[in-house]
């Protein structure tokens, strides 16, 4: 059942339509239309999948054919969340679809299209003592990096053996060795509580930071670090601080942790900023064919090219910000509060780049420099799982025409059906397929039209004539007039769907200066966010988002 919480008039206020959101809901959930979203009994096949990463390495082909029906299983059980849970809070209802949506692509890319168990290796950092043993000839032992790249032994914590009230004949006693550290590639670990960390790192670790299947659009490790890296595994390639796609590695966490707690600070008022804006205007409600709001200048209410043109940058403001914020809490968290001591090679510096690239490649590349480096790449990996695994099993070209156009559709529709199914989950009426699923599998025709254009230019002889000035302000005009016919199937639904009525932040500068809605102020955070919830049977209670 679709519920349209607008009716048949519009609401007073958005603060009145959030109000009917929760009575509608709680309304469905009493008649049985809907169920919360109720953890952990929700998550089960996320669960599932991270017991059978769990089970200790063996070369059991029951074992490593086993990993299909445990994918199979996660995919029914988001399938039936996505189908079955909504929620009154319009962040959670959205992220029910997103998220579970997610948990199928990404674990279709580390559990299907890639072996998680067997293919996959993180950096990780070994003591080495070297000691000389008399069985060995003389010659120096390194075990020690041997047993952290096979999953044998502690990696914090490498014990090593030797012969201390008598050092064998030429070697050294333990006043004279040296401890050094030695960073390897740690496979799928024997060791249960290395394990555990290991699983949490695969699944978590979206980019893939210090794995062997790190995405290209961010810096590599330092090359410190590459340098005494054993070459065990497929090797990173070794690039700068700061890649072609403008990512930049932090040369120290005192740079880093500032540089991130300054995001964090000033996204905190441009989100409070921009919620005012939004709520000002009930377009952001989702009555997305209402007037202009009433602070927008003359010359931008009274034409209708420009007020798009605000709306749409208003929401691209709001998603770049929101998104930019929540990511740079991990490196002041992660680095500056909990650090190495506690966290290892997971605090390191080089661990947290940046998330989103510069935007001088849409002056460069067009389109495919929006999407394809200054737009956040967090879901690159999964994205083009499917395309590599096509392309090896046909045999084609890695960066051949065919792969290339294969890994646009393909990543593409991707994005089009995750945004889509949290689309389907949200609250009001909203158009998953004629919406940001369109909007998704457009971008890959705007790629090689406008590839195709430039392509022409060059074999007329134009393009090698034209400044480059006046190339990349023809990049900049295409995005943008691309984006202004096809954003708004995007955009639109997320009005539609109410994402903006989400409240993001607790305390509102803004509001409590007197800016806001009426009956307004500095605390902002009302109602429950988590509550218990009883099903029918034992296993389906717990808290509900």
């Amino acid at each position: 059942m679709v519920y349209n919480p607008l009716g048949s008039s519009p609401p007073s206020s958005y603060r009145a339509l959030v109000t009917l959101y929760e009575k509608q809901y709680n309304d469905a959930v009493a008649k049985g239309d809907y169920l919360p979203y109720v953890w952990p009994h929700r998550s089960l096949g996320v669960y599932l999948v991270i017991m059978y990463l769990l089970i200790p390495p063996t070369s059991s082909r029951f074992v490593s054919y086993a990993r299909y029906p445990v994918f199979a299983f996660n995919v029914y059980w988001a399938i039936k969340a996505i189908k079955e849970c909504r929620s009154a809070a319009v962040s959670t209802s959205y992220g029910i679809g997103l998220l579970d949506a997610w948990a199928i692509l990404w674990l279709a890319a580390v559990l299907i299209f890639d072996d998680g168990r067997s293919d996959f290796c993180r950096i990780e950092k070994a003591e080495v003592v070297p000691y000389v043993d008399q069985e060995s000839n003389g010659h120096a032992i390194q075990e020690g990096a041997d047993a952290v790249l096979n999953g044998s032994a502690d990696s914090h914590k490498v014990r090593r053996r030797r012969t201390e009230e008598s050092p064998a004949k030429g070697g050294t006693g333990p006043e004279q060795s040296n401890s050094t550290h030695k960073y390897v590639w740690q496979k799928h670990p024997a060791n249960f509580y290395q394990r555990l960390e290991w699983v949490a790192d695969l699944v978590s670790n979206f980019r893939l930071i210090g794995w062997s299947h790190q995405i290209n659009t961010i810096p590599s490790p330092p090359p410190d670090i590459l340098d005494n890296l054993r070459p065990s595994a497929k090797p990173l390639k070794q690039t700068p601080a700061i890649v072609s796609t403008g990512v930049s590695r932090y040369p120290d966490s005192k740079t880093l942790v500032r540089t991130k707690a300054t995001t964090v600070v000033l996204g905190y008022l441009a989100l409070d900023t921009l919620k005012v804006l939004m709520m000002s205007d009930p377009y952001f409600w989702g009555l997305t064919s209402a007037a202009p709001p009433t602070y927008l200048p003359t010359f931008i209410s009274s034409s209708t090219v420009l007020t798009r043109i605000w709306r749409l940058l208003i929401s691209l403001a709001g998603t770049y910000v929101a998104l930019e914020s929540i990511m740079a809490l991990a490196a002041p968290i992660f680095v500056g509060l909990l650090g190495p001591k506690i966290l290892g090679l997971r605090a390191a510096t080089w661990q947290y780049p940046d998330i989103y690239g510069s935007y001088n490649l849409v002056f460069r590349k067009g389109l495919a420099g929006w999407w394809g480096g200054w737009w956040h790449q967090t879901f690159r990996f999964a994205f083009e799982a499917p395309q590599k695994y096509i392309v090896k099993k046909l045999g084609w070209k890695e960066r051949g025409l065919k792969a290339k156009l294969l890994g646009l559709v393909i990543a593409f529709v991707c994005s089009g059906s995750l945004h889509a199914a949290g689309s389907t989950t949200m609250w009001p009426a909203t158009r998953p397929l004629h919406g940001p699923f369109t909007f998704f599998v457009l971008q890959p025709i705007g790629i090689v039209l406008q590839m195709g254009f430039s392509e022409l230019l060059g074999m007329m002889g134009l393009r090698e004539k034209l400044p480059t000035s006046v190339r990349g302000m023809g990049n900049f005009v295409a995005v943008h007039v691309w984006f202004y016919y096809t954003a708004p199937f995007l955009t639109d639904d997320f009005a539609r769907g109410g994402i903006w009525l989400f409240e993001p932040i607790p305390v509102s500068l803004w509001r409590g200066l007197g800016f806001g809605a009426q009956g307004e102020g500095w605390w902002c955070w009302n109602g429950r966010i988590i509550s218990w919830y009883s099903g029918q049977k034992w296993w389906q209670s717990g808290l509900a988002f």
